[in-house]
């Protein structure tokens, strides 16, 4: 006997044991002859990570669409694997090496602190997996990979060198995300914007001698300036005074009549007596501040551009680390006719601290009477995500990928339909991205990722090769070919040869996201032509969140349509659909944050609910394009989903049900079996087209109502009088219909509840005999019993018996009380119903009786049914006044209660100062109260009738 209640701490552990030794999930298990395959690649999670809710949504889905295709007897591979995450795992292994009071990353070098790495790796790194599989993943674990394992590095290596000798990897001088914490550039995703309150310094620049303009400090009505003041200086806002000390230009909108005069003059920067020109550049926004803005090209993104365009040199004022470097800086002091003048402030700010130098900046400001105005000023600034200190845009030299080049097919796989993004909309911010893409930096400052293959000769020439010997060879011909003053260094060398003495090898890693680039592909073998490869790829579907469309998702179309090629020589997409979901928030609709405390961790709802209980409700409210609203309460009710059917189960199991091998559903002959079939079969092709639609929530929500409804509510109660019946052969047939009812509901719901699916199916073998196999290697339920005429007849005893129900409630007739009940205008085909169902009708709606009349009785209340109307008198079984009265004082309260919510919300003040989570509960309480007022309404129309 099924135990009496289901203990998911207890189930789950034996049933991933089961899996597990039945290497169930292996690549190609289940699969039929000739099947087609199915790949699905896993976003790759940090080897440092921890699962949260994101990972919990984006696996659970993945994790149907495998076990479904599975069960469909398809060629199924999921392949798992993880991220080297360069900068998180140096900043662990460093913080171990810390606590341990070990030497540092610098003191013991690099090839002992990689060394220290792995170690952490294999003893610590990669915790995540485990907690995959407790949450039901169903990947092929035994090919795990790991993105600096050796065939991907090999790919790696193939990929970079073939891109650079194609002219796609060069090197080059931009800005690029600076954490002057970590010492390392980082991309965008890397950076968060942090709201803080500052100040906006307007600084006094003065113009170059002689030069004066006409300033506004009077207007008329219509805005036209009626008085002017001669000013021989510009006045420039910024949050950042500490760069103005690389400033190269100002910049005024040339239709800014103010300045048109001084357009092409200079101003002399203060502290550093540089002649700086005044461009004229549509990035000046006139009506913003002063209407000029200074230019520090190689401190901020946006002057970068406008610098560009305007021939301004990039004058980098900062060390690595944040610091000011101004008085040996070669690129600073070019140009200066005397900067010795100066030094007495530069000694001041020489080394400091970025921030310690803006105090000091504005302190010389103020003595020379060149501080304008500090305004406060609430702005965002950019912080690294790891470092957690503000981030400095930087001007260095790096490696980059043309990914102008690269992006272009990939646009067209889209636009023309090869690759599609569900939802839909998404492929919108794809195209705003590849549309206006920017090379791809993709050297980082680390010690932890893959080496740059790139090696340096005596005069800074650059060899890229896949190894260190192969870059020597090609230095030895280029040094040696070509008479110059570095032949004979090289010949020389060559004689008494020692590693390194004539190369030296890059030290930046690559970023984390080239690697990933080549996920499906690499994954899979390549760069050697393997038999998966050759069967896997290219994959199907990519699960992913939105934030990545462009890190990952596109650089993936980039990398495989560049390497992956048909027999005929045509590119091939990685994968032929995008599945973007939302995010995962609380229960108020905020974003999950540390800060906010407001982080659910999903191994703490598995602890307490289950894992089928947390896979279900994550499925049931992944809606497409909306965000999903995680409410624990939730959880614990889709736990009572998961009970309900383990209560039929075990229902089933104590009047007699038991697997019967020889049912065949199209010799059913009982009208309700015959009606519970053609539901399923239904429930069949909703379930399997919602899947193949990415509507998983439509898929869960069809299997709760089926489950719920039909079954758990109508079918066995139905059953009850057959099963405690005399009629033997009725009750056989509802017995082995029973069983192979929740045989196929195991198979619809495995998807999404697998380990209470599989527990199940196993018990309810029958006893003493095992199940030929597990439930997700079992055949998916294919739809094809239909009685129509069965389902009408048991859908219209639903609706009838659940209409009395309904009105009974409404009225507050008393749960004990029974009525007649009395049909007018009943056809032949009613009148046939209610003579097979009376016994149900009775019992199931509380009514002592059943007649037919030509007119409605009076004092009854009035259900529709089809071509007749069912009256049910309510005169005998409520006080109508009584009742009358109690709903008139319902609905003026809910009128009221309705009236404030309007006023809240008509009010534009409140609905643009409140907090929105507050306005999104008034509006939904609103939505709530307008159900109840019709129900209360329809109540008293029903009273009113019956008076």
């Amino acid at each position: 006997m099924l135990e009496k209640t289901y203990d998911s701490a207890a189930v789950e552990p034996k049933i991933a044991a089961k899996w597990d030794e039945a290497d169930a999930f292996r690549a190609g298990a289940n699969a039929k002859p000739g099947a087609d395959s199915f790949t699905i690649v896993i976003p790759p999670p940090n080897v440092t990570g921890s699962l949260h809710m994101g990972h919990a949504l984006n696996n659970t889905l993945q994790d149907i669409m495998v076990r479904f295709e599975r069960m469909r007897g398809k060629d199924v591979l999921w392949q798992p694997g993880m991220d080297h995450a360069g900068i998180a795992t140096q900043m662990v292994v460093e913080r171990k090496l810390m606590e341990q009071q070990l030497p540092g990353r610098r003191d013991m070098g690099r090839e002992a602190f990689i060394d220290k790495v792995w170690e952490w790796k294999n003893e610590s790194g990669g915790l995540i997996f485990n907690q995959l599989k407790r949450l039901g993943a169903s990947c092929d674990w035994s090919r795990e990979r790991f993105t600096m394992d050796e065939g991907l590095s090999e790919a790696v290596l193939e990929v970079f060198v073939s891109l650079y000798k194609e002219g796609l990897i060069y090197k080059d001088k931009r800005l690029v995300n600076w954490d002057p914490k970590l010492l390392t550039a980082i991309s965008d995703l890397e950076v968060e914007q942090h709201e803080v309150k500052g100040n906006l310094w307007h600084l006094r620049y003065p113009l170059e001698k002689g030069v004066t303009y006409q300033h506004p400090i009077a207007f008329d009505e219509d805005g036209k300036p009626t008085e002017f003041e001669t000013r021989d200086y510009l006045v420039v806002a910024t949050t950042r005074p500490e760069t103005m000390l690389g400033d190269t230009g100002v910049a005024v909108n040339p239709d800014d009549e103010r300045y048109k005069g001084i357009v092409g003059k200079h101003v002399v920067l203060p502290i550093v007596g540089r002649r700086i020109p005044i461009v004229a550049d549509a990035y000046a926004d006139p009506t913003t501040g002063t209407g000029a803005v200074k230019l520090t090209p190689a401190h901020d993104f946006n002057d970068f551009d406008v610098g560009k365009r305007a021939g301004l040199r990039a004058i980098n004022i900062m060390n690595v680390d944040g610091t000011i470097t101004i008085k040996e800086n070669e690129d600073f002091l070019e140009g200066l006719d005397n900067p010795a003048a100066l030094h007495g402030a530069w000694d001041r700010l020489e080394g400091q601290d970025r921030f310690t130098a803006r105090k000091i900046i504005v302190e010389i400001f103020e003595e020379a009477g060149l501080l304008d105005q500090i305004e406060p000023h609430k702005h965002m600034v950019p912080h690294g995500d790891r470092g957690g200190v503000p981030i400095e845009p930087r001007l260095t030299e790096q490696w980059y990928v043309d990914a102008h080049t690269l992006a272009q097919p990939a646009i067209a796989s889209v636009r023309e339909g090869r690759t599609n993004f569900v939802p839909k909309n998404w492929d919108k911010t794809y195209y705003e991205w590849m549309d206006n893409i920017q090379p791809w930096c993709i050297s980082r400052q680390l010690w932890w990722g893959h080496q740059i293959p790139a090696w340096y000769g005596p005069d800074g020439q650059v060899f890229v090769e896949k190894t260190e010997e192969e870059a020597l060879q090609a230095a030895i011909q280029h040094y040696i070919a070509h008479e110059g003053p570095w032949k004979a260094w090289v010949e020389e060398k060559l004689e008494n040869f020692k590693p390194g003495e004539i190369l030296i090898r890059d030290e930046d890693v690559l970023d984390t996201w080239f690697s990933s680039a080549l996920w499906p592909f690499s994954t899979l073998g390549w760069p050697e032509q393997t038999p998966e490869l050759a069967r896997y790829y290219p994959t199907n579907v990519l699960v992913t969140g939105f934030d990545i469309i462009f890190f990952w998702v596109a650089r993936m179309m980039m990398m495989g349509l560049h390497f992956m090629k048909d027999e005929d020589g045509v590119p091939v997409e990685p994968f032929n659909t995008v599945y973007v979901h939302a995010l995962v928030r609380d229960k108020n609709g905020q974003k999950m944050s540390k800060s906010k405390g407001n982080v659910i961790d999903p191994l703490e709802l598995i602890d307490e609910y289950g894992a089928d209980a947390l896979r279900f409700t994550l499925a049931i409210m992944a809606a497409q394009g909306r965000d999903v609203k995680l409410d624990p309460a939730r959880i614990a009710g889709y736990r009572n989903f998961g009970t309900k059917l383990w209560n039929a189960t075990r229902f089933a199991e104590m009047n007699g049900v038991v697997n019967d091998p020889h049912f065949i559903p199209e010799a059913a002959e009982l009208t309700v079996n015959r009606w519970i079939l053609t539901e399923l079969a239904r429930t069949e092709r909703d379930v399997t087209e919602a899947i193949e639609a990415y509507r998983f929530n439509d898929a869960a929500g069809v299997l709760y109502r089926f489950v719920w409804n039909q079954v758990c509510d109508w079918y066995l109660e139905l059953l009850k009088p057959i099963f405690g019946g005399t009629d033997e052969g009725a009750k056989k047939e509802a017995q082995s219909c029973v069983a192979y009812v929740l045989e196929e509901i195991y198979k619809l719901l495995h998807p999404f509840m697998p380990f209470m699916t599989e527990e199940l199916w196993a018990h309810t073998a029958g006893e003493g005999r095992e199940r030929d196999g597990l439930v997700c290697h079992a055949e998916w339920p294919s739809p094809s019993y239909a009685d129509d005429t069965a389902a009408d007849e048991i859908n219209w005893l639903i609706d009838l018996v659940s209409n009395i129900r309904s009105v009974r409630s409404e009225m507050n007739v008393p749960p004990s009380a029974v009525a007649p009940l009395v049909f007018v205008n009943a056809n032949s085909l009613t009148r046939d119903r209610l003579s097979r169902h009376d016994a149900a009708i009775k019992r199931l709606a509380r009514v002592d009786g059943i007649s037919l009349a030509e007119q409605a009785p009076k004092g009854a209340a009035q259900i529709v049914a089809g071509e007749a109307t069912v009256c049910l008198p309510l005169g005998a079984l409520i006080d109508l006044g009584a009742e009358k009265a109690r709903l008139e004082k319902a609905i003026a309260k809910t009128e009221a209660e309705m009236a404030r919510i309007n006023g809240k919300l008509s009010n534009e003040k409140f609905v643009a100062n409140a907090n929105p989570e507050v306005v999104a509960a008034e509006r939904e309480r609103l939505e709530e109260l307008t159900v109840q007022l019709a129900s209360l309404k329809i109540a008293l129309s029903r009273v009113a009738e019956a008076e």
